[in-house]
């Protein structure tokens, strides 16, 4: 930004535009500041926001892997359960066969 011109100390109006060009850049320069600052928050928060994303992503994959290894695990002991129940006919037809030989 361009410096102002120096004020004629002779007159009260030109005093007064000085004060007030000086105030005017002091303010701009602060805004220009905050806005910087602003800018800089923004940028954080959008990576927040995109780790966020990402984690939500990742936690609904999650979920979803979740859900099918205990329908897998359900199906898995069921068949368990059919094949105990089998070789325990088996071992009874076994024991029939032994029993009668």
């Amino acid at each position: 930004m361009e410096q102002p011109l120096p004020p004629c100390h002779d007159s009260a109006e030109s005093m007064q535009v000085y004060k007030q060009h000086c105030q005017i850049a002091e303010e701009y320069h602060e805004v220009k500041k905050e806005i910087a600052l602003l800018e800089e928050r923004k940028k954080e928060l959008i990576a927040k926001l995109d780790q966020a994303e990402k984690e939500k992503v990742g936690a609904a994959q999650l979920v979803r892997e979740f859900e099918a290894l205990t329908e897998e695990n359900r199906t898995l002991k069921l068949a368990q359960s059919q094949c105990v129940e089998q070789l325990e006919k088996l071992r009874i037809q076994y024991q029939k066969r032994q029993g009668s030989s």
